[in-house]
């Protein structure tokens, strides 16, 4: 049984059992909780799973991409080296939301892997926790399992969301590979390569309270997972993963890409496994919308692609590997996964210019750190050294470390970090619990007792509503919750509406609307007058003018974004937004800055789509639909089955939950204000739509019309005005010039009469530095004088002093001024022929002269 057969089985097997399947989600999780990456079959279900959302379905069932690469569930240190680790997998899972339990999910799974995929019950065992007698009941009593193949295990077997939460015993299947692959015992006590887990049942039976105690769920919930790559190792009666057949492709592509062969040295059959590893896992991950940059996702995959690269370096390839190894993952899983297809060409630009980067450092930071490592003699890397290797050749400090690690050294990471907070300025504070000192609990309770609330803001600006309660907060402000509303909460880079909520008894200014829960609306607010009662009609409306011009920012969003794509490539991906009332920010994935044509060029096809006054539809449908109309989906937002399509105009479809114009016409115009980058291949613009543009535009030509008036042109002539300007400026200056050499020259005369042995030192107050310079530069020149030193106060204050020498002289003009500069507390120039200085005390000035007349030799 290949892949393809293996995941057809798995979900028509649930199907036919009144499944769901579901769709994998991508690798960028959404929920308040969850870690950096999908990193199982139920992540996606977690808001069902906590009672935060009802599921949409009884069952399901999926095959989920997922990555491991942080927290708890890091795999990277065993890949290559173990039978069964990868970073990037498939996880097989089948789920229950109060619906089916133990009693089914059990049987099914013996079920399916005996019967329908075809493994040997006779070597499959099983763990269970140590208090889980119903489930080792029913191993045993309705599969038929052995007892002495059903072990018991204490929190191994028990799963946890967290400190506190659901939770529930776990069955994990696992299959007796044989005594070649280690010690018998079963899973308790064997081999871990000879018993493989392969499918781990999870039962969220209980909920953790704080105490540590243990109460009932209301409802229990199935969740469980299994590698798809571990079935197929199992199936395919192979030695590792990989040596199935979805993992051989990839191994083979490795091996073409670096001319290695596996099977013939160990340290060469890790490398290849990494490539094979690591090519799938950079593909996945670029096109789910990650890009490789120093922080937080864009880091870890940077650091993938980097310890790859080093892998194929380490094997004697020059040549680029990636390009072969992203080409190779899209055809091996392209049908399973079609965004990989689409995304082939960007995929490959992304990540071939990343190894070109580092490719370009690595061979010479390899030497360092070569040299380094011998230098420490296997014991202890400087932190200083890891930190050069990071900031100038692009070392990841984990991949120096498994560079040192393999020479028998650790890395000193705390001298690392300390040299690296020196430089290091990020830009985001670390993940925060976003629910951290929330009223969760009554959050929850409003939800059970009220459900969520009903949004009537796509229809009307003012509703009548219920006040359902009110969270009184430490700031000041308080928390509105009510059966209805017409306030669009924060969300899809949309923000929250503002407006008033009134009742007979008193009312409150809402200063924004957010979610509580996903579909609960809370109005943050402050009492204006009187107070508000739960249970109370009142009245809730939405500040309708600035709805509007976020309504225009929003559709014009959409504009600019099928634009960009138009202009620049449909490798453009919205890495984020802001649409608020006086202005939209629109991130996007680009590799290059956006030039002044392509800028123009961006806005005219958005006016133009205004200017055609398209109307705008705005409609519910399923996600399996949309995606056939060929909608966008937007980054970050979370969509469900049920989503909403945005049709802005004949060109523009995308996924939107915000609120739109009813006509393209109706934003007004466009203009796009600035372009910068944000970040490795990521770029932001910020536009203006409707009144803020008109506002914008006017202002700007009331600029041009003042200028216009001071330079005394039309305003349709106002740069040949300030040419001509510059010009007189220019010659005017000139003229200044000229004028100030020629006084100096009528005061030179004057100077030289009090030449002592050819050299003048004079004060002359109240010139600018520039005429001291010309006065000294004049004097200069005059027959008979070998050197001159003129200081003054300026008319702005301080001091000045100049030296200037004539050639043939013997003497040097800095040197001249040196000590005078000092004495009245400045310092100046060096040169050897005209040196100037600076002071900040002018009471000192006769001092100093004096002393330049002792370092002439006149003093």
């Amino acid at each position: 049984m290949d892949a393809t057969q293996l995941r057809r089985a798995f979900t028509s097997f649930f199907e036919a059992r009144g499944h769901t399947t579901v769709a994998s989600a991508g690798l960028i999780p959404h929920h308040p909780t969850a870690p950096m990456f999908t990193n199982s079959g139920m992540m996606q279900f977690v808001p069902y799973f906590l009672g935060e959302e009802p599921a949409p379905w009884p069952r399901a069932a999926s095959v989920q991409k997922c990555v491991r690469l942080s927290g708890k569930h890091n795999d990277i240190a065993e890949l290559g080296r173990t039978r069964r680790h990868l970073t990037f997998f498939e996880m097989l899972g089948n789920f229950s939301f109060g619906d089916y339990f133990k009693a089914d999910a059990i049987p099914w799974a013996w079920e399916l892997v005996t019967e329908v995929v075809g493994m040997d019950g006779d070597r499959i065992w099983v763990t269970v926790h140590e208090s889980d007698d119903e489930a080792e009941a029913i191993w045993h009593e309705a599969v038929g399992l052995p007892r002495e193949r059903i072990q018991r295990l204490g929190k191994d077997n028990f799963w946890e969301m967290g400190e506190t939460g659901p939770c529930g015993p776990c069955s994990e299947i696992h299959f007796d590979s044989g005594p070649e692959w280690g010690a018998e015992g079963g899973p308790a006590h064997g081999g871990g390569d000879r018993y493989i887990e392969f499918w781990n049942l999870v039962f969220t039976q209980y909920f953790r309270h704080r105490d540590g105690s243990l109460s009932d769920l209301p409802t229990k919930n199935v969740d469980t997972g299994g590698g798809l790559e571990r079935w197929l190792m199992l199936l395919q009666g192979v030695g590792t993963a990989f040596d199935t057949d979805i993992m051989r492709s990839m191994v083979e592509a490795a091996e073409s890409v670096t001319g290695r062969r596996s099977g013939v040295e160990s340290h060469v059959d890790v490398a290849l496994r990494i490539l094979a590893d690591h090519a799938r896992t950079m593909t996945f991950l670029v096109a789910d919308g990650v890009f490789p940059s120093n922080e937080d996702r864009g880091y870890v995959l940077r650091r993938i692609i980097r310890r790859a690269v080093r892998h194929a370096f380490l094997l004697g390839v020059d040549k680029l590997v990636t390009p072969d190894l992203v080409d190779t993952t899209v055809a091996v899983m392209g049908d399973a996964y079609p965004e990989l297809v689409a995304g082939r060409d960007f995929v490959i630009g992304v990540i071939g210019r990343e190894e070109e980067r580092f490719r370009q450092t690595l061979r010479a930071g390899s030497a360092i750190l070569d040299e380094e490592l011998a230098a420490a003699g296997g014991s202890r890397l400087p932190g200083a050294v890891a930190f050069k290797l990071h900031d100038t050749f692009g070392f990841p400090l984990e991949v120096t470390q498994e560079v040192a690690a393999e020479r028998g050294a650790e890395v000193d990471v705390a001298g690392f970090e300390a040299a690296m907070a020196e430089q290091r300025a990020r830009g985001r504070e670390a993940r925060k619990d976003t629910a951290a000192g929330a009223p969760v609990e009554a959050y929850r309770e409003l939800m059970e007792q009220f459900s969520t609330t009903e949004f009537t803001g796509r229809q009307e600006h003012e509703t009548k509503a219920r006040v359902l309660a009110l969270i009184e907060r430490d700031d000041g402000v308080v928390e509105v919750f009510l059966d209805r509303s017409p306030f669009y909460a924060e969300s899809g880079g949309q923000v929250g509406d503002t407006g008033t909520i009134t009742t007979d008894t008193g009312g409150v200014e809402v200063l924004d609307t957010t979610y509580a829960l996903p579909g609960l609306h809370r109005h943050t607010a402050r009492v204006a007058h009187g107070q508000l009662r739960p249970g109370q009609e009142a009245v809730a409306a939405i500040d309708a003018e600035r709805r509007r011009a976020i309504m225009r920012n929003h559709t014009g969003t959409h504009l600019l974004h099928w634009a960009l794509r138009e202009v620049l490539g449909d490798h453009v991906k919205q890495q984020g937004s802001l649409v608020a009332p006086d202005y939209l920010r629109f991130d996007f994935s680009h590799y290059a800055a956006v030039t002044p044509a392509e800028l123009a060029a961006i806005e005219d096809l958005a006016n133009d789509e205004v200017l055609a006054n398209d109307r705008v539809r705005h409609y519910e449908t399923t996600k399996a639909h949309a995606a056939e109309a060929g909608a966008v989906a937007f980054f970050g937002d979370k969509y469900g089955e049920i989503v909403r399509v945005l049709e802005a105009g004949r060109h523009s479809v995308e996924l939107c939950g915000g609120t739109h114009v009813a006509a393209l016409g109706d934003i007004g115009p466009i203009t796009i204000t600035s372009e910068s980058s944000i970040g490795a291949n990521q770029r932001r613009i910020f536009a203006l739509t409707g009144t803020g543009a008109l506002a914008r535009a006017r202002h700007e030509h009331d600029e041009l019309v003042r200028a216009a008036g001071l330079l005394a042109v039309p305003p349709d002539q106002v740069v040949h005005g300030v040419e001509r300007l510059r010009d007189e400026l220019k010659e005017a200056r000139d003229q200044l010039k000229a004028a100030r050499r020629e006084a100096a020259g009528a005061g030179a005369a004057a100077l030289v009469a009090e030449a002592v042995d050819g050299v003048v030192v004079a004060r002359r107050d109240g010139l600018s530095r520039d005429e001291l310079k010309d006065l000294a530069v004049a004097v200069r020149d005059q027959p008979g004088v070998r050197a001159v030193v003129v200081g003054g106060a300026p008319p702005g204050g301080g001091v000045a002093l100049v030296g200037a020498v004539a050639p043939g002289s013997g003497l040097v003009a800095s040197e001249l001024i040196a000590t005078a500069a000092r004495t009245v507390g400045g310092g100046g120039g060096r040169a050897p022929d005209l040196a100037v200085a600076g002071g900040r005390h002018p009471e000192h000035l006769e001092a100093a002269l004096a002393q330049a007349r002792t370092a002439a030799g006149i003093g």
